[in-house]
Protein backbone atom coordinates (compact mmCIF):
# COMPACT_ATOMS: atom_id res chain seq x y z
CA UNK A 1 0.00 0.00 0.00
CA UNK A 2 1.20 3.51 -0.82
CA UNK A 3 0.03 6.13 1.67
CA UNK A 4 -0.15 9.83 0.87
CA UNK A 5 0.87 12.97 2.72
CA UNK A 6 2.82 12.62 5.94
CA UNK A 7 2.19 8.85 5.91
CA UNK A 8 4.53 8.20 2.95
CA UNK A 9 7.01 5.56 4.01
CA UNK A 10 10.71 5.85 3.28
CA UNK A 11 13.26 3.07 3.38
CA UNK A 12 14.69 3.01 6.94
CA UNK A 13 18.23 4.30 7.36
CA UNK A 14 18.78 2.13 10.43
CA UNK A 15 16.98 -0.94 11.66
CA UNK A 16 14.51 -0.81 14.54
CA UNK A 17 15.02 -2.73 17.74
CA UNK A 18 13.35 -6.15 17.81
CA UNK A 19 10.92 -5.01 20.52
CA UNK A 20 9.95 -1.95 18.47
CA UNK A 21 9.23 -4.08 15.39
CA UNK A 22 6.97 -6.39 17.39
CA UNK A 23 5.26 -3.53 19.22
CA UNK A 24 4.49 -1.71 15.95
CA UNK A 25 3.01 -4.79 14.33
CA UNK A 26 0.89 -5.47 17.40
CA UNK A 27 -0.41 -1.93 17.11
CA UNK A 28 -1.24 -2.45 13.44
CA UNK A 29 -3.12 -5.65 14.23
CA UNK A 30 -5.63 -3.84 16.42
CA UNK A 31 -7.65 -2.96 13.32
CA UNK A 32 -7.91 -6.59 12.15
CA UNK A 33 -10.99 -8.75 12.56
CA UNK A 34 -11.18 -10.70 15.83
CA UNK A 35 -11.08 -14.19 14.32
CA UNK A 36 -9.78 -15.93 17.43
CA UNK A 37 -12.98 -15.15 19.30
CA UNK A 38 -15.30 -16.03 16.43
CA UNK A 39 -16.16 -12.49 15.30
CA UNK A 40 -15.31 -13.26 11.67
CA UNK A 41 -17.21 -15.73 9.49
CA UNK A 42 -14.59 -16.43 6.81
CA UNK A 43 -10.87 -16.19 5.96
CA UNK A 44 -9.53 -17.84 9.14
CA UNK A 45 -10.07 -21.44 10.27
CA UNK A 46 -9.16 -21.72 13.93
CA UNK A 47 -9.41 -24.98 15.87
CA UNK A 48 -7.66 -23.96 19.07
CA UNK A 49 -4.18 -23.14 20.31
CA UNK A 50 -2.93 -26.73 20.50
CA UNK A 51 -3.29 -27.27 16.75
CA UNK A 52 -2.19 -23.74 15.91
CA UNK A 53 0.94 -23.86 18.06
CA UNK A 54 2.02 -27.14 16.47
CA UNK A 55 1.51 -25.73 12.98
CA UNK A 56 3.55 -22.66 13.92
CA UNK A 57 6.40 -24.74 15.36
CA UNK A 58 6.56 -26.98 12.30
CA UNK A 59 6.39 -23.93 10.04
CA UNK A 60 9.43 -22.46 11.79
CA UNK A 61 11.36 -25.72 11.32
CA UNK A 62 10.75 -25.47 7.56
CA UNK A 63 10.90 -21.68 7.39
CA UNK A 64 13.78 -21.71 4.89
CA UNK A 65 12.81 -24.88 3.01
CA UNK A 66 11.87 -24.31 -0.62
CA UNK A 67 9.64 -26.72 -2.50
CA UNK A 68 11.04 -25.38 -5.78
CA UNK A 69 13.85 -27.94 -5.65
CA UNK A 70 12.84 -31.41 -4.37
CA UNK A 71 16.35 -32.68 -5.07
CA UNK A 72 17.75 -30.43 -2.33
CA UNK A 73 14.84 -30.57 0.14
CA UNK A 74 14.13 -34.26 -0.08
CA UNK A 75 12.29 -34.35 3.24
CA UNK A 76 9.86 -31.80 1.85
CA UNK A 77 9.28 -33.98 -1.21
CA UNK A 78 8.49 -36.90 1.09
CA UNK A 79 6.15 -34.74 3.17
CA UNK A 80 4.30 -33.51 0.07
CA UNK A 81 3.94 -37.05 -1.25
CA UNK A 82 2.54 -38.26 2.06
CA UNK A 83 0.06 -35.37 2.31
CA UNK A 84 -1.18 -36.07 -1.21
CA UNK A 85 -1.44 -39.76 -0.37
CA UNK A 86 -3.54 -39.06 2.72
CA UNK A 87 -5.79 -36.75 0.70
CA UNK A 88 -6.15 -39.33 -2.07
CA UNK A 89 -7.15 -41.95 0.50
CA UNK A 90 -9.75 -39.61 1.97
CA UNK A 91 -11.21 -38.99 -1.50
CA UNK A 92 -11.46 -42.66 -2.50
CA UNK A 93 -8.47 -42.52 -4.82
CA UNK A 94 -6.58 -45.61 -5.92
CA UNK A 95 -2.85 -46.12 -6.34
CA UNK A 96 -2.91 -44.18 -9.62
CA UNK A 97 -4.06 -40.87 -8.10
CA UNK A 98 -1.34 -38.21 -8.10
CA UNK A 99 -1.21 -34.52 -7.36
CA UNK A 100 0.58 -31.36 -6.35
CA UNK A 101 0.42 -29.08 -3.32
CA UNK A 102 -0.20 -25.45 -4.23
CA UNK A 103 -0.33 -22.14 -2.37
CA UNK A 104 -4.11 -22.20 -2.06
CA UNK A 105 -7.42 -22.81 -3.78
CA UNK A 106 -6.90 -20.16 -6.42
CA UNK A 107 -3.63 -21.71 -7.58
CA UNK A 108 -5.15 -25.19 -7.55
CA UNK A 109 -7.98 -23.96 -9.75
CA UNK A 110 -5.60 -22.09 -12.04
CA UNK A 111 -3.52 -25.22 -12.50
CA UNK A 112 -6.52 -27.45 -13.16
CA UNK A 113 -7.78 -25.10 -15.88
CA UNK A 114 -4.30 -24.80 -17.39
CA UNK A 115 -3.93 -28.60 -17.33
CA UNK A 116 -7.15 -29.22 -19.23
CA UNK A 117 -6.38 -26.48 -21.73
CA UNK A 118 -2.95 -27.95 -22.47
CA UNK A 119 -4.32 -31.48 -22.63
CA UNK A 120 -6.93 -30.34 -25.15
CA UNK A 121 -4.23 -28.64 -27.22
CA UNK A 122 -2.34 -31.92 -27.37
CA UNK A 123 -5.21 -34.39 -27.71
CA UNK A 124 -7.92 -32.32 -29.38
CA UNK A 125 -6.00 -29.85 -31.57
CA UNK A 126 -9.08 -29.17 -33.68
CA UNK A 127 -10.50 -27.21 -30.73
CA UNK A 128 -9.12 -23.71 -31.17
CA UNK A 129 -11.60 -21.90 -28.91
CA UNK A 130 -11.91 -24.13 -25.82
CA UNK A 131 -14.88 -23.84 -23.50
CA UNK A 132 -15.86 -25.12 -20.06
CA UNK A 133 -19.38 -25.45 -18.68
CA UNK A 134 -19.54 -24.28 -15.07
CA UNK A 135 -22.28 -23.35 -12.58
CA UNK A 136 -23.00 -19.64 -12.15
CA UNK A 137 -21.97 -20.18 -8.53
CA UNK A 138 -18.54 -21.55 -9.42
CA UNK A 139 -15.74 -19.85 -7.50
CA UNK A 140 -14.51 -16.59 -9.03
CA UNK A 141 -11.04 -18.11 -9.34
CA UNK A 142 -12.33 -20.03 -12.35
CA UNK A 143 -13.17 -16.69 -13.95
CA UNK A 144 -9.61 -15.56 -13.24
CA UNK A 145 -8.18 -18.79 -14.66
CA UNK A 146 -10.33 -18.53 -17.79
CA UNK A 147 -9.14 -14.94 -18.25
CA UNK A 148 -5.50 -15.93 -17.84
CA UNK A 149 -5.56 -19.03 -20.02
CA UNK A 150 -7.95 -18.09 -22.81
CA UNK A 151 -10.86 -20.37 -21.92
CA UNK A 152 -14.48 -19.39 -22.46
CA UNK A 153 -16.65 -20.16 -19.43
CA UNK A 154 -20.24 -21.07 -20.24
CA UNK A 155 -22.39 -20.53 -17.16
CA UNK A 156 -25.12 -23.01 -16.31
CA UNK A 157 -28.09 -21.80 -14.22
CA UNK A 158 -29.18 -23.19 -10.88
CA UNK A 159 -32.14 -25.34 -10.00
CA UNK A 160 -34.55 -24.22 -7.27
CA UNK A 161 -32.32 -25.84 -4.62
CA UNK A 162 -29.36 -23.60 -5.62
CA UNK A 163 -27.46 -26.57 -7.11
CA UNK A 164 -26.45 -26.46 -10.75
CA UNK A 165 -29.13 -27.54 -13.21
CA UNK A 166 -27.55 -30.61 -14.82
CA UNK A 167 -30.04 -30.68 -17.68
CA UNK A 168 -28.91 -27.17 -18.57
CA UNK A 169 -25.27 -28.26 -18.29
CA UNK A 170 -25.78 -30.99 -20.86
CA UNK A 171 -27.57 -28.61 -23.22
CA UNK A 172 -24.70 -26.11 -23.00
CA UNK A 173 -22.04 -28.59 -24.10
CA UNK A 174 -20.68 -27.87 -27.58
CA UNK A 175 -17.90 -29.35 -29.75
CA UNK A 176 -15.60 -26.78 -28.11
CA UNK A 177 -16.26 -27.96 -24.55
CA UNK A 178 -13.22 -29.55 -22.89
CA UNK A 179 -14.24 -29.86 -19.23
CA UNK A 180 -17.02 -29.44 -16.67
CA UNK A 181 -16.91 -28.18 -13.08
CA UNK A 182 -18.97 -28.92 -10.00
CA UNK A 183 -18.53 -27.64 -6.45
CA UNK A 184 -18.58 -29.58 -3.20
CA UNK A 185 -19.86 -27.37 -1.75
CA UNK A 186 -20.23 -24.18 -3.74
CA UNK A 187 -19.15 -21.07 -1.86
CA UNK A 188 -22.18 -18.75 -2.03
CA UNK A 189 -24.82 -21.00 -0.43
CA UNK A 190 -22.92 -24.03 0.87
CA UNK A 191 -24.82 -26.66 -1.14
CA UNK A 192 -23.17 -29.51 -3.04
CA UNK A 193 -23.69 -29.67 -6.79
CA UNK A 194 -25.01 -33.01 -8.15
CA UNK A 195 -21.54 -34.37 -8.88
CA UNK A 196 -22.81 -37.90 -9.66
CA UNK A 197 -24.92 -36.58 -12.51
CA UNK A 198 -22.08 -34.36 -13.72
CA UNK A 199 -19.87 -37.46 -13.69
CA UNK A 200 -22.35 -39.27 -15.92
CA UNK A 201 -22.51 -36.33 -18.30
CA UNK A 202 -18.72 -36.00 -18.44
CA UNK A 203 -18.28 -39.67 -19.28
CA UNK A 204 -20.99 -39.67 -21.93
CA UNK A 205 -19.39 -36.67 -23.68
CA UNK A 206 -15.74 -37.69 -23.17
CA UNK A 207 -15.03 -34.63 -21.03
CA UNK A 208 -12.92 -33.98 -17.95
CA UNK A 209 -14.68 -33.12 -14.69
CA UNK A 210 -13.07 -31.03 -11.98
CA UNK A 211 -14.60 -31.00 -8.50
CA UNK A 212 -13.88 -27.82 -6.58
CA UNK A 213 -13.78 -29.06 -2.98
CA UNK A 214 -11.41 -26.30 -1.86
CA UNK A 215 -13.85 -25.25 0.83
CA UNK A 216 -15.34 -28.55 1.96
CA UNK A 217 -12.85 -31.22 0.96
CA UNK A 218 -11.62 -31.83 4.48
CA UNK A 219 -15.00 -31.75 6.15
CA UNK A 220 -17.54 -33.44 3.83
CA UNK A 221 -15.96 -36.93 4.12
CA UNK A 222 -16.18 -36.69 7.90
CA UNK A 223 -19.78 -35.44 7.77
CA UNK A 224 -20.61 -38.53 5.72
CA UNK A 225 -18.83 -40.76 8.23
CA UNK A 226 -20.86 -39.16 11.02
CA UNK A 227 -24.05 -40.13 9.21
CA UNK A 228 -24.75 -36.84 7.49
CA UNK A 229 -26.60 -36.84 4.19
CA UNK A 230 -23.95 -35.76 1.72
CA UNK A 231 -23.77 -37.04 -1.85
CA UNK A 232 -20.79 -38.70 -3.49
CA UNK A 233 -18.38 -36.10 -4.86
CA UNK A 234 -14.92 -37.62 -5.26
CA UNK A 235 -12.95 -40.32 -7.11
CA UNK A 236 -15.50 -43.01 -6.30
CA UNK A 237 -17.42 -41.42 -9.20
CA UNK A 238 -15.73 -42.60 -12.42
CA UNK A 239 -16.18 -39.30 -14.27
CA UNK A 240 -14.32 -37.21 -11.69
CA UNK A 241 -10.83 -36.55 -13.06
CA UNK A 242 -9.50 -33.96 -10.60
CA UNK A 243 -10.24 -32.51 -7.17
CA UNK A 244 -8.98 -29.39 -5.41
CA UNK A 245 -9.14 -29.21 -1.60
CA UNK A 246 -7.57 -26.60 0.67
CA UNK A 247 -5.64 -27.82 3.69
CA UNK A 248 -5.52 -24.37 5.29
CA UNK A 249 -9.30 -24.43 5.63
CA UNK A 250 -10.96 -27.32 7.46
CA UNK A 251 -7.73 -29.33 7.70
CA UNK A 252 -6.37 -26.42 9.83
CA UNK A 253 -2.89 -26.19 8.30
CA UNK A 254 -1.04 -22.88 8.10
CA UNK A 255 -1.81 -20.66 5.13
CA UNK A 256 -1.44 -21.25 2.34
CA UNK A 257 -1.56 -24.83 1.12
CA UNK A 258 -4.01 -26.69 -1.09
CA UNK A 259 -4.08 -30.17 -2.64
CA UNK A 260 -4.76 -30.64 -6.35
CA UNK A 261 -5.31 -34.30 -7.20
CA UNK A 262 -5.67 -36.02 -10.58
CA UNK A 263 -6.99 -39.47 -11.35
CA UNK A 264 -3.66 -40.41 -12.94
CA UNK A 265 -0.26 -39.08 -13.97
CA UNK A 266 -1.24 -38.96 -17.65
CA UNK A 267 -3.46 -35.99 -16.81
CA UNK A 268 -1.12 -34.30 -14.35
CA UNK A 269 1.76 -34.11 -16.83
CA UNK A 270 -0.06 -31.30 -18.64
CA UNK A 271 0.14 -29.19 -15.49
CA UNK A 272 3.94 -29.02 -15.54
CA UNK A 273 5.97 -26.30 -17.20
CA UNK A 274 9.45 -27.10 -18.53
CA UNK A 275 12.06 -24.97 -20.28
CA UNK A 276 15.31 -26.54 -21.43
CA UNK A 277 17.01 -23.65 -23.25
CA UNK A 278 17.58 -21.35 -20.30
CA UNK A 279 21.24 -20.42 -19.63
CA UNK A 280 20.45 -20.93 -15.96
CA UNK A 281 19.94 -24.65 -16.49
CA UNK A 282 17.04 -27.01 -17.00
CA UNK A 283 13.87 -25.52 -15.53
CA UNK A 284 10.81 -27.49 -14.42
CA UNK A 285 7.94 -26.16 -12.35
CA UNK A 286 4.91 -28.18 -11.21
CA UNK A 287 2.66 -25.20 -10.54
CA UNK A 288 2.27 -21.45 -11.05
CA UNK A 289 4.72 -20.46 -8.34
CA UNK A 290 8.45 -20.99 -8.41
CA UNK A 291 9.46 -20.78 -4.77
CA UNK A 292 7.06 -22.82 -2.65
CA UNK A 293 7.27 -22.12 1.10
CA UNK A 294 8.13 -25.34 2.89
CA UNK A 295 6.56 -24.21 6.15
CA UNK A 296 3.01 -24.35 4.86
CA UNK A 297 3.55 -27.77 3.27
CA UNK A 298 5.08 -29.17 6.46
CA UNK A 299 2.27 -27.71 8.56
CA UNK A 300 -0.28 -29.58 6.43
CA UNK A 301 1.50 -32.86 7.12
CA UNK A 302 1.65 -32.05 10.84
CA UNK A 303 -2.05 -31.16 11.03
CA UNK A 304 -3.19 -34.36 9.30
CA UNK A 305 -0.90 -36.53 11.40
CA UNK A 306 -1.66 -34.79 14.71
CA UNK A 307 -5.43 -34.50 14.38
CA UNK A 308 -6.06 -37.81 12.62
CA UNK A 309 -9.40 -39.22 11.55
CA UNK A 310 -10.73 -39.37 15.11
CA UNK A 311 -9.81 -35.75 15.75
CA UNK A 312 -11.35 -34.53 12.51
CA UNK A 313 -14.56 -36.40 13.32
CA UNK A 314 -14.71 -34.63 16.69
CA UNK A 315 -14.03 -31.23 15.14
CA UNK A 316 -16.59 -31.84 12.40
CA UNK A 317 -19.22 -32.86 14.95
CA UNK A 318 -18.56 -29.65 16.87
CA UNK A 319 -18.95 -27.58 13.70
CA UNK A 320 -22.20 -29.39 12.83
CA UNK A 321 -23.59 -28.86 16.32
CA UNK A 322 -22.75 -25.15 16.22
CA UNK A 323 -24.22 -24.83 12.73
CA UNK A 324 -27.43 -26.50 13.89
CA UNK A 325 -27.78 -23.95 16.71
CA UNK A 326 -27.14 -21.07 14.34
CA UNK A 327 -29.62 -22.31 11.73
CA UNK A 328 -32.27 -22.87 14.39
CA UNK A 329 -31.74 -19.36 15.71
CA UNK A 330 -31.94 -17.83 12.23
CA UNK A 331 -35.05 -19.88 11.41
CA UNK A 332 -36.74 -18.47 14.53
CA UNK A 333 -36.50 -14.94 13.06
CA UNK A 334 -39.49 -14.61 10.69
CA UNK A 335 -37.83 -12.01 8.46
CA UNK A 336 -34.91 -14.32 7.52
CA UNK A 337 -34.64 -17.49 5.43
CA UNK A 338 -31.84 -19.98 4.83
CA UNK A 339 -31.03 -20.50 1.14
CA UNK A 340 -31.19 -24.14 0.05
CA UNK A 341 -30.28 -27.07 2.30
CA UNK A 342 -26.57 -26.70 3.14
CA UNK A 343 -25.18 -29.92 4.66
CA UNK A 344 -21.94 -28.57 6.13
CA UNK A 345 -20.89 -25.53 8.14
CA UNK A 346 -21.28 -23.18 5.17
CA UNK A 347 -24.58 -21.39 4.58
CA UNK A 348 -26.27 -18.14 3.59
CA UNK A 349 -29.51 -16.46 4.54
CA UNK A 350 -31.55 -13.76 2.86
CA UNK A 351 -34.80 -11.90 3.33
CA UNK A 352 -37.76 -10.70 1.29
CA UNK A 353 -38.78 -8.30 4.07
CA UNK A 354 -35.66 -6.32 5.00
CA UNK A 355 -32.46 -5.17 3.28
CA UNK A 356 -29.80 -7.68 4.33
CA UNK A 357 -27.00 -5.29 3.35
CA UNK A 358 -28.31 -2.81 5.90
CA UNK A 359 -28.57 -5.71 8.34
CA UNK A 360 -24.90 -6.50 7.72
CA UNK A 361 -23.92 -2.94 8.60
CA UNK A 362 -25.85 -3.11 11.87
CA UNK A 363 -24.08 -6.36 12.71
CA UNK A 364 -20.71 -4.79 11.82
CA UNK A 365 -21.44 -2.03 14.35
CA UNK A 366 -21.85 -4.76 16.96
CA UNK A 367 -18.37 -6.13 16.18
CA UNK A 368 -19.17 -8.90 13.67
CA UNK A 369 -17.40 -9.14 10.30
CA UNK A 370 -20.07 -10.12 7.76
CA UNK A 371 -19.65 -11.35 4.16
CA UNK A 372 -22.26 -9.93 1.79
CA UNK A 373 -23.42 -11.45 -1.50
CA UNK A 374 -25.71 -10.66 -4.42
CA UNK A 375 -27.98 -12.53 -6.85
CA UNK A 376 -29.80 -13.06 -4.55
CA UNK A 377 -28.89 -10.62 -1.80
CA UNK A 378 -27.77 -12.65 1.19
CA UNK A 379 -25.24 -12.91 4.01
CA UNK A 380 -22.63 -15.69 3.98
CA UNK A 381 -21.23 -17.72 6.88
CA UNK A 382 -18.56 -20.41 7.39
CA UNK A 383 -18.63 -22.05 10.80
CA UNK A 384 -15.46 -23.19 12.57
CA UNK A 385 -14.72 -24.46 16.09
CA UNK A 386 -14.11 -20.85 17.12
CA UNK A 387 -17.84 -20.16 16.78
CA UNK A 388 -18.99 -22.76 19.31
CA UNK A 389 -18.90 -20.33 22.24
CA UNK A 390 -20.42 -17.32 20.48
CA UNK A 391 -23.31 -18.81 18.48
CA UNK A 392 -25.98 -17.74 20.97
CA UNK A 393 -24.51 -14.24 21.28
CA UNK A 394 -24.54 -13.87 17.50
CA UNK A 395 -28.18 -14.94 17.21
CA UNK A 396 -29.10 -12.45 19.94
CA UNK A 397 -27.30 -9.63 18.11
CA UNK A 398 -28.84 -10.75 14.83
CA UNK A 399 -32.32 -10.60 16.29
CA UNK A 400 -31.64 -7.11 17.64
CA UNK A 401 -30.15 -5.94 14.33
CA UNK A 402 -33.24 -7.11 12.44
CA UNK A 403 -35.41 -5.00 14.71
CA UNK A 404 -33.11 -2.02 14.22
CA UNK A 405 -33.34 -2.27 10.43
CA UNK A 406 -37.12 -2.59 10.60
CA UNK A 407 -37.34 0.47 12.84
CA UNK A 408 -35.42 2.71 10.41
CA UNK A 409 -35.76 1.20 6.91
CA UNK A 410 -35.51 4.59 5.21
CA UNK A 411 -32.01 5.32 6.52
CA UNK A 412 -29.31 4.28 4.02
CA UNK A 413 -26.18 2.50 5.24
CA UNK A 414 -22.77 2.21 3.56
CA UNK A 415 -23.54 -1.27 2.28
CA UNK A 416 -27.02 -0.43 0.99
CA UNK A 417 -25.48 2.42 -1.00
CA UNK A 418 -22.64 0.25 -2.28
CA UNK A 419 -24.80 -2.71 -3.27
CA UNK A 420 -27.53 -0.45 -4.55
CA UNK A 421 -25.03 1.07 -6.95
CA UNK A 422 -23.78 -2.42 -7.85
CA UNK A 423 -27.26 -3.57 -8.85
CA UNK A 424 -28.02 -0.30 -10.65
CA UNK A 425 -25.14 -0.69 -13.09
CA UNK A 426 -26.47 -2.80 -15.98
CA UNK A 427 -23.17 -3.41 -17.77
CA UNK A 428 -20.94 -6.07 -16.11
CA UNK A 429 -17.86 -4.55 -17.76
CA UNK A 430 -18.71 -1.22 -16.14
CA UNK A 431 -19.13 -2.90 -12.77
CA UNK A 432 -15.72 -4.54 -13.15
CA UNK A 433 -14.14 -1.21 -14.07
CA UNK A 434 -15.56 0.51 -10.99
CA UNK A 435 -14.50 -2.36 -8.74
CA UNK A 436 -10.91 -2.11 -10.01
CA UNK A 437 -10.82 1.65 -9.60
CA UNK A 438 -12.34 1.55 -6.12
CA UNK A 439 -9.95 -1.19 -5.03
CA UNK A 440 -6.96 0.68 -6.44
CA UNK A 441 -7.99 3.81 -4.53
CA UNK A 442 -8.50 1.81 -1.33
CA UNK A 443 -5.05 0.20 -1.60
CA UNK A 444 -3.41 3.56 -2.40
CA UNK A 445 -5.20 5.91 -0.05
CA UNK A 446 -6.82 3.72 2.58
CA UNK A 447 -10.19 4.72 4.01
CA UNK A 448 -13.45 3.00 3.08
CA UNK A 449 -13.93 0.83 0.01
CA UNK A 450 -16.64 2.62 -2.00
CA UNK A 451 -17.62 3.82 -5.47
CA UNK A 452 -18.14 7.37 -4.26
CA UNK A 453 -16.83 9.95 -6.70
CA UNK A 454 -16.24 7.45 -9.50
CA UNK A 455 -19.50 8.08 -11.34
Amino acid sequence: MTLKGDQIMQFPQEGLAREEVLRTLEEYRQTDGDWKHGKTWSLVYYAGEEITSLAEEVYRQYFHANGLNPFVFQSLKRIETEVLGMAADLFHGDENVVGTLTSGGSESILMAVKTYRDEARACKPHITQPEAVVPVTVHASFEKAAHYFGIKLVHAPLADDYRVDTAAVEQLITPNTIFLVGSAPQYPHGVIDPIAELSRIALSHNLRLHVDACLGGFTIPFIKELGGKVPAFDFELPGVTSISADLHKYAFAAKGVSALLYRNADIRKYQYFAYGDWPGGLFISPSATGTRPGGAIASAWAALKFIGRKGYLEITQSVLDTTKRLLAGIASIPELAILGEPPAGIFAFGSNQINVHALADHLEHKGWVIDQQVNPACLHFMVTPAHATIADAFVADLRLAVEEVKAAPEQPTPSTALYGLRTALPDPALVNQFIKEAYSRFMTEGGEFSFEGLL
